[in-house]
C-alpha cells in the first residue's frame, strides 16, 4: 500500500485552524470550491468516477482510498490529486473520525 502526498510539517505557530483557513484560501484563489467533511468510523464510499478533478486533504483520522485499483492510506497532513473521470472508493479506518476537506474544481 502506498501512502499519499505528505504536506509539510507545520511551525508550533502554524499549527492548527490557522493552517486549515490558509489552505483553504489558497485552494479557493485557484478556482476549487473546498468543502469540509468530518467522516464518521465505518463510514465508505463504493467506487464511482467524480466528473470533476478533486484534492481531498486528511486532517486527522485514517483514509483507505482505491483509485483505479491502487491502494492509498491517508493520514493527518497527507492529500491526494483525483483526475476527473477516475473510479476511486474510500473507507474510514479504526475508531477515529477523519477530519478533512474536498478541492473540487470543474
Amino acid at each position: 500500500m502506498k501512502r499519499a502526498r505528505r504536506a509539510p510539517a507545520p511551525q508550533p505557530r502554524d499549527a492548527g485552524l490557522g493552517v486549515l483557513l490558509r489552505l483553504q484560501a489558497r485552494l479557493e484563489a485557484e478556482g476549487f470550491r473546498v468543502t469540509m467533511h468530518m467522516l464518521a468510523p465505518g463510514t465508505r464510499f463504493e467506487a464511482h468516477c467524480p466528473c470533476e478533478s478533486r484534492i481531498d486533504v486528511v486532517f486527522s483520522g485514517l483514509l483507505r482510498v482505491m483509485i483505479e485499483g491502487e491502494e492509498r492510506l491517508l493520514g493527518p497532513g497527507d492529500w491526494q490529486l483525483v483526475p476527473a473521470g477516475v473510479s476511486m472508493s474510500a473507507e474510514v479506518i479504526g475508531d477515529e473520525p477523519v477530519l478533512g476537506f474536498d478541492a473540487v474544481r470543474d
